[in-house]
């Protein structure tokens, strides 16, 4: 059993609640997404460092999305190591702010990367000749610096907000702040949800909205081709995907829970219903680190054509000639689907 503080700024009043299952559902959550997403985006940067010799503005975002995923999915141990000793952090007061603030740069900056692929691909079909100035991987890789900027700069308080404390003789690592501080913390995480969800949400709602209206007319279809359209429609259901099953339950379900907390009211039933729900889909969020990389292969058909002839080629192993990427003759170096 575990004292939760309703609101320890105000009142001193707790609920008392069972958080048994934490020990069991977190610890096993973020093993699979660990065990997932490594792999997974760690193949998507190998492929496209390796096997794509100019990368498109798509690709840019792409990278920089399974950059963010990485950094998150790296300190995954720490946490299933965590929970699994029924909160107890032994990593120290550093890693403990790293953790946090790292969780949250995967979340927002995943989200404001999204948006960018969004709006490029809204240019790309609504505005294909207009926007041709703009859509150049010089744009791309200042946008994708301009996002990384933002994030860091939006999370910065996570980093003064989140720290170790002991409670009950044993240390602890905050996933928010501490009670003293979370009245503060409250108008913070509001203001991040507002800036790192529900603007770019909105952005995103609205170029696809666009988009849809535009490659639904016949004269559509006719300037960007079966093909182009197909991409639009995939990356509008993809990252629609994404949100439903991600991004928006889990900000509703954390909302919830700053607001409960904060209010004034001693509903302790409810309180605790909150708590859960949050701790519940907290660790589903982070399922974005295993769908990030089926973004990458189906937002184009060659990705995923040269993904599949590479695999094929290492399974071969060995070409006719003897070794392994070489032609026989003159020194030449055979790069299958380069």
């Amino acid at each position: 059993m575990k004292k939760l503080d309703m609101n320890a700024s105000k009142e001193q009043s707790f609920c008392y609640l069972s958080e048994d299952y934490k020990q069991i559902y977190l610890p096993l959550t973020y093993s699979i997404i660990f065990v997932l997403a490594l792999p997974l985006n760690g193949t998507v940067l190998w492929f496209s460092w390796h096997h794509t010799k100019r990368w498109s503005c798509a690709t840019i975002y792409l990278v920089n999305l399974m950059v963010a995923d990485l950094l998150y999915v790296l300190t995954l141990p720490f946490l299933i190591i965590t929970y699994s000793l029924d909160d107890r952090w032994p990593f120290g007061e550093l890693l403990c702010r790293l953790v946090r603030f790292l969780f949250y740069t995967n979340l927002y900056g995943s989200i404001l990367l999204l948006t960018c692929i969004s709006v490029h691909r809204f240019l790309g079909v609504c505005h294909p000749l207009r926007s041709l100035p703009y859509r150049t991987r010089q744009h791309a890789l200042m946008g994708s610096a301009t996002t990384w900027a933002l994030v860091i700069l939006q999370l910065l308080p996570t980093l003064a907000f989140s720290h170790t404390d002991y409670v009950n003789g044993q240390m602890i690592c905050y996933d928010m702040t501490s009670p003293r501080n979370f009245d503060q913390y409250f108008a913070y995480g509001m203001v991040l949800t507002m800036s790192g969800f529900v603007f770019p949400s909105v952005v995103i709602l609205v170029c696809y909205s666009l988009m849809v209206r535009s490659l639904i007319k016949s004269e559509t279809l006719e300037r960007t081709g079966s093909t182009a359209r197909a991409k639009s429609i995939r990356t509008i259901l993809l990252v629609c995907s994404l949100f439903t099953l991600c991004y928006v339950p889990f900000h509703i379900a954390r909302s919830f829970y700053l607001i409960i907390r904060f209010l004034p009211s001693q509903n302790c039933q409810l309180l605790i219903v909150a708590s859960m729900a949050y701790k519940i889909w907290r660790p589903l969020v982070s399922m974005s680190s295993c769908l990030n990389p089926v973004l990458y292969f189906l937002s184009g058909g060659n990705n995923r054509i040269r993904l599949f002839q590479e695999l094929r080629h290492n399974k071969v192993g060995k070409h006719p000639a003897g070794a392994e990427g070489k032609m026989p003759r003159g020194g030449q170096i055979w790069v299958l689907s380069r």
